[in-house]
């Protein structure tokens, strides 16, 4: 009799254990071991999109602790009732859904969530793919900017429109249950348009600290996105122009468009009428400023300003040609004095020099020309006259040039012809057409321990006059060659100083360069200028910019460097540098009026920088005189910045020549530091926590003077949903003369500011300033997401 097959099985275990090791064993045996699977990576997918993909009939999912309905018709969800689709949730306590009409209506503690916006209500009806609905008794909470608000009833036209009726809006962090937000908008109507990032208040109310501001109509932004309409009035006091008023209306004309025009009331002087207009499309962009005041009752006068500014390109429709370059520059005013009185209509406050300057290029390959016509005014002062530089009219420039090229050469050929012309009994001197042609051919040998580069060039350049020089002479010619010899060396070793590794290097670098002596004192000047003596141009072959000096030179420069460098990030921790100059003959050519060098050693150039810690940086340089032994000129300074909103910076300059010794100092630091109050990590562009005090400044001090040449000083007040800021600045506007100015601002954080903004200021004149808000990136919709 046959066991059955059960029992059967079961005797064998072990016999059966070892077929299926010898069936496993051959078939490793016969096959190649399989391949390594390979790693994982990381890959995008569209549902984090930020913008939710188009795609209709998105499914819609229901949940709870009931679900009833009929098929295809309608589905009535109870208890912890949620109704899901992309980028929205639905909840209650219960929610019907009419498949038919794609409409959904919620009862008891209603909650949406669209696309990061949320609104509670006690009930509500929505068309769901189109957004159609209302909210009877909302509270609300908007994404991009936090804030939120209640009403009686929010109408929902479409996914970014929405109506609500007897609304509040603020965005003021709640901070107990008899909290009051310190400024709240309410109004009979508020419409809100997500798309144009806008919002529209009708008969509406401002409190601020209990105090209400009626008005009857007015518009806000919904994020830092700029809007057409009017924006808040500024207000300021200026010592020249005494109150000033402006109520600046801006202009969204198209994305790549928009004008904001600015007329003010200044006290003293009169109205003046302003205006901007920027544009940028793909192949131009640019600015244009202007201002107007018909009658300055301080100058007894019109005044007027005109600043353009266009960069671009120019198809021209050729294939061998390609496209042209073209840049414009315009900066025209009506008097010597406007830079004293319109300070801040696109000028700086010192500028006297204004240019309008017109240029045209192309290039291809190894060519390139520029076409330039340069015209100057000059904005002239009876207490320090200058001397008119020269207009250009015109400049055309040209260059080939090639590297590494036939075993590892490089050269270049440039050419330029300026037409120099200016009123010659203010430049003591004739205009002039000059051409100029420079060559020059080099072989650089570099390898990771060091370089060497033989170089010559040489200089042509030809002058035809307008008038005869004293000589008699209406035309000039001067060619002159120039050699240099360029090479240093690289060293490095693994070092260790205060507990901490480092990679070190010294590195010594000399260069000879000889220019022969050609007589030039017949010359005029037209545009060189003597170069400043620094770690950079000292190892330059020509002292002089420009084409009209070519400084004579039998000179060896030599110069050693080291360097610390973090091995794991290869960041310069402390770099150390001296450099000098040893002329074997006196210099001979000099600008009009000016020093020549001696035969010998020139200063020692030495300079420091040190951030041995990323909070601190230190740097410094020294220019000393080893003949007089004492420093020509110093420079120190010293940055600490321990983290965000807070940085202090000074620096020390002196220059012995110019009997000039400055100190300046720029900080921006907590004031609550000083109580203990360390304030909040938020980030920055978020501040450090509400009720918080910030002072800022800058001050620019004279010691010789024993006066303040510039200066900046202001306070700042975080509130958490406002911020007060009060600047005073003055600025030097003369040998004795002075602009000051008090700036005071309101800044109701996500809704709109009030007063004279002060925060260009600010951050133009304070190293690392770091504004209080400041969007960094635009908030995702998965931070509130439900």
């Amino acid at each position: 009799m046959q066991r059955p097959l059960k029992s059967s099985f079961a005797a064998r275990p072990r016999q059966l254990y070892l077929a299926v090791l010898a069936l496993l064993a051959g078939s490793a045996w016969a096959q190649p071991a399989e391949p390594q699977p390979p790693s994982l990576e990381l890959r995008s997918t569209p549902a984090l999109e930020e913008k939710l993909p188009q795609t209709p009939q998105a499914p819609v999912i229901v949940s709870g602790e009931k679900v009833v309905g009929r098929s295809e018709l309608e589905t009535e969800v109870s208890g912890d009732a949620e109704l899901r689709r992309p980028g929205l949730t639905v909840s209650g306590d219960r929610i019907i859904y009419d498949q038919a009409t794609d409409r959904a209506t919620a009862q008891g503690q209603v909650k949406v969530n669209s696309a990061g916006n949320r609104y509670t209500g006690t009930e509500g009806e929505l068309q769901v793919d189109a957004f159609e609905g209302f909210v009877l008794q909302p509270t609300y909470e908007f994404l991009s900017n936090g804030a939120y608000g209640e009403a009686e009833r929010i109408d929902f036209l479409d996914p970014d429109r929405a109506v609500i009726r007897n609304a509040s809006y603020t965005t003021c962090r709640r901070d107990g249950p008899d909290w009051m937000p310190a400024w709240i908008l309410r109004a009979s109507s508020m419409s809100i348009d997500q798309e144009e990032d806008e919002g529209q208040a009708q008969d509406a109310t401002l409190e601020f600290k209990g105090v209400p501001v009626p008005l009857p109509s007015m518009s806000f932004p919904l994020s830092d996105r700029r809007k057409s309409g009017w924006l808040p009035p500024a207000v300021g006091l200026d010592s020249t122009s005494g109150l000033i008023l402006t109520a600046p209306y801006y202009w969204n004309i198209a994305p790549s468009r928009d004008v904001t025009w600015m007329p003010t009331i200044m006290a003293r002087r009169g109205v003046d009428l302003a205006g901007e207009f920027r544009y940028m499309e793909n192949d131009y962009n640019g600015r244009i400023n202007a201002n107007y005041m018909a009658n300055d009752k301080l100058r007894d006068q019109s005044r007027w300003g005109f600043f353009s500014r266009h960069s671009g390109t120019i198809n021209t429709g050729v294939d061998a040609i390609g496209a042209l370059g073209f840049g414009l520059n315009v900066n025209r005013v009506s008097d010597d004095n406007y830079w004293r009185d319109f300070s801040r209509s696109g000028l700086s406050l010192t500028t006297r020099l204004l240019a309008t300057d017109a240029a045209l290029s192309w290039a291809q390959g190894d060519f390139s020309v520029v076409a330039r016509a340069l015209k100057w005014q000059t904005l002239q002062d009876v207490t320090s006259p200058i001397v008119p530089p020269y207009d250009r009219l015109p400049q055309i420039t040209g260059r080939w040039g090639r590297t590494n090229v036939n075993g590892g050469f490089d050269y270049s050929v440039e050419a330029d012809y300026s037409r120099f012309r200016a009123d010659s009994s203010l430049t003591n001197q004739p205009n002039a057409d000059r051409s100029v042609v420079s060559a020059q051919l080099s072989h650089p040998w570099l390898r990771p321990w060091g370089f060497f580069t033989p170089k010559v060039q040489m200089h042509a350049t030809n002058y035809q006059f307008d008038r005869a020089l004293s000589t008699g002479e209406s035309a000039a010619s001067r060619v002159l060659p120039t050699f240099s010899l360029d090479g240093g060396l690289v060293f490095e070793r693994d070092a260790s100083y205060l507990g901490r590794g480092f990679i070190q290097t010294l590195e010594p670098r000399l260069k000879y360069v000889y220019t022969p002596y050609r007589d030039q004192s017949m010359l005029p000047n037209y545009d060189s200028g003597i170069y400043d003596f620094n770690f950079a141009t000292i190892w330059s072959e020509n002292s002089f910019a420009g084409h009209d000096r070519v400084v004579d030179n039998n000179l060896v420069t030599f110069g050693l460097t080291s360097r610390l460098l973090d091995p794991s990030t290869g960041g310069e921790v402390v770099r150390l540098g001296i450099a000098q100059r040893y002329r074997f003959v006196p210099q001979e050519v000099t600008l009009p009026g000016g020093t020549p060098a001696g035969k010998g050693l020139s200063d020692i150039m030495l300079g420091a920088s040190i951030n041995w810690d990323p909070r601190w940086s230190f740097d410094s340089v020294a220019q000393y005189n080893i003949r007089a032994h004492n420093s020509t000129r110093t420079t120190l300074g010293v940055r600490y910045s321990p983290g965000d909103y807070r940085t202090i910076s000074m620096a020390y300059r002196r220059e012995r020549d110019l009997g000039s010794q400055q100190v300046d100092v720029g900080w921006q630091w907590p004031l609550n530091d000083l109580w203990g109050d360390r304030g909040q990590d938020l980030g920055r562009g978020q501040g450090q926590g509400a009720g918080r005090w910030y002072t800022v400044g800058r001050l620019n001090y004279s010691i010789p003077d024993r006066s303040l040449v510039d200066g900046v000083l202001g306070i700042e007040y975080d509130a958490g949903c406002w911020i007060g800021r009060v600047v005073v600045e003055k600025m030097q506007s003369g040998l004795s003369s002075s602009t000051k100015r008090i700036m005071f601002q309101l800044e109701f954080v996500g809704f709109s500011r009030v007063g004279s903004n002060p925060l260009r200021t600010l951050h133009n004149s304070i190293p690392r300033y770091q504004y209080l808000r400041e969007e960094i990136t635009s908030p995702s919709r998965f931070t509130q997401y439900d």
